[in-house]
């Protein structure tokens, strides 16, 4: 299995705090049937930053001790980037490190409790450029719970989504899971991943959220995700189903 966002780099955010427990975490996920895994470290989310170039170095050393240590993972480049106003100077400077370095997706986060004004905005300028914009964990948005219209609008717009594996089996509540149903159900969700910080409370749950799917959804809906995942490792365009709009909710009896 591919998982396209992890926390998994050594003493750089709130993930694995260094080697010891970046091999760990590396272990655990072969355990849970992961292949491939693309290290996605915060940057300028108000706490941390890491730039393009201290996330390659990183990668280069944590695969090299996967190597000596004879783990079968191979780690791959990436960075889950909060929207800000700045991201195309951001890319101007390369600081932006898309996924593999590849130039063509990108994690964007949005802040947990709201979807700034100027989103929108930003994913069309990030399209117009030959990147797409992945939206990370909506179903942990705030704003988005309480509007869904406005995920289908993203979605609309050209952004791909990712929902984390732990939404799906409830790690987060009910109405997270409850609303990762509808995104899946209305056709917004296009990956899922783990979204791992460690190998205890954020570990590596794909394996479980895709049996929740294939139960609830049957087993295509598995596969598609999974493919899609497939399609990103080989820099390929993901199946992307047509978006349904929610059903405006009518109050009152008519």
């Amino acid at each position: 299995m591919i998982d396209i966002h992890c926390h998994i780099l050594p003493g750089v955010d709130d993930g694995s705090a260094d080697m010891m427990e970046s091999l760990n975490m590396a272990k655990k996920a072969v355990e849970a049937g992961i292949t491939h895994l693309y290290a996605t470290p915060h940057h300028l989310n108000e706490k941390y930053e890491n730039v393009k170039s201290d996330i390659i170095d990183s990668a280069v050393r944590l695969n090299e001790s996967l190597q000596q240590n004879n783990i079968p993972l191979s780690i791959h480049l990436g960075q889950e980037v909060r929207i800000h106003r700045d991201i195309f100077t951001s890319l101007e400077k390369e600081e932006i490190l898309t996924l593999d370095d590849k130039g063509t997706y990108l994690l964007l986060e949005l802040p947990s409790g709201r979807v700034p004004t100027y989103t929108q905005e930003v994913i069309y300028e990030l399209l117009l450029k030959g990147i797409t914009p992945i939206i990370v964990h909506p179903e942990r948005n705030k704003e988005l719970i309480e509007n869904h219209k406005l995920l289908f609008e993203l979605v609309q717009e050209g952004a791909l989504t990712q929902i984390t594996s732990g939404s799906i089996i409830g790690q987060f509540g009910k109405n997270v899971k409850s609303f990762s149903k509808k995104i899946i159900e209305h056709n917004l969700a296009h990956f899922i991943s783990t979204d791992a910080h460690n190998i205890g409370t954020r570990g590596f749950t794909l394996q479980q959220a895709y049996e929740t799917i294939t139960k609830t959804y049957g087993i295509e809906r598995t596969f598609y995700f999974k493919e899609n995942a497939e399609q990103l490792l080989k820099n390929q365009s993901p199946t992307v189903e047509i978006p349904v709009p929610f059903k405006k909710k009518i109050l009152g009896i008519f």
